[in-house]
């Protein structure tokens, strides 16, 4: 066998282990969206998404006052973590090779990799102790710490990926450091970035334990953020143990809306982003 026809034989063997392992990693995760699909569907109505919780024993009932609530919590999650995610983000590209920067990072580090219960039990000692009650607000502290991590390091290794010539030519061109950054490093970055957010909101959609020691739960609409409020994971957590039948079923639609919230946030955000940037990628 030629040299030329052994690299040919190792080029199929390589792209085809490949193509194996992408099947592997892809089966678990199809597995489990028609596994909640088939479960999750047939409990879909209009009063699952209108009506507020049935009482125990009684028949119907809905989880709109939870997914109300799950969307209140990931908005006010957002609002406080996207913006400082994105200002670290920042300064570890474009200034953070010194020892602060490899402090952020490590901190960042850590913080992704913290179990979650354990930034609940944080979120709790300093705000829900100090406030004297469970609310939204403490929930969305706590999700806003955990989606902190990934949003600042995703967004530094997309800025990291944009070419240094459109820094030097911006630069060249007369423009400032800091014009240089908001007009067309983080223009070029933008959807790598948008990525790194829905990411982060994906993960904290779901979570349970930190919301167990801040949010708390409801039975009712949300009324404010200084009081206690549902979330779909929360809901989902108490009726997937119940001994009720339909409570378990309702379990298996909330799983479901979880996953089309996620789905509907992703593609709702990247269509505006689009339109602004003017490209149909």
């Amino acid at each position: 066998m030629g040299r030329r026809l052994r690299r040919k034989v190792a080029n199929v063997l390589a792209a085809l282990i490949s193509a194996l392992m992408v099947i592997l990693a892809v089966i678990p995760l199809f597995h489990v969206l028609f596994y909640v699909l088939g479960k999750g569907l047939p409990g879909l109505s209009w009063t699952f998404f209108t009506n507020i919780p049935a009482p125990t024993g009684v028949p119907g009932g809905g989880m709109g006052n939870a997914i109300l609530g799950s969307l209140i919590l990931v908005a006010i999650a957002s609002l406080v973590s996207v913006p400082l995610g994105i200002g670290a983000g920042i300064f570890l590209s474009e200034w953070g090779r010194g020892r602060l920067g490899d402090l952020v990072r490590w901190v960042a580090d850590m913080l992704s990799g913290a179990p979650s219960i354990v930034v609940g039990l944080f979120i709790y000692s300093i705000v829900v102790v100090p406030m004297q009650g469970f609310s939204a607000l403490s929930g969305g502290l706590a999700l806003a710490v955990l989606m902190m991590p990934t949003v600042a390091r995703s967004t530094e290794q997309m800025l990291r990926m944009v070419p240094v010539a459109l820094r030097e030519g911006s630069l060249a061109l007369g423009a400032n450091w800091a014009q240089t950054v908001w007009r067309v490093v983080m223009p070029a970055a933008r959807r790598g970035i948008l990525t790194g957010v829905m990411l982060a909101v994906a993960r904290v959609m779901g979570e349970t334990a930190p919301l167990i020691v801040t949010a708390f739960g409801s039975g009712f609409w949300p009324s404010s953020i200084f009081k206690p409020i549902a979330a779909v994971p929360l809901q989902v957590f108490v009726y997937a143990i119940s001994p009720y039948p339909d409570w378990q079923q309702q379990a298996w639609t909330g799983a479901l809306t979880l996953v089309l919230i996620v789905l509907v946030i992703n593609i709702v955000a990247r269509v505006a982003l689009r339109d602004r940037m003017g490209v149909g990628r």
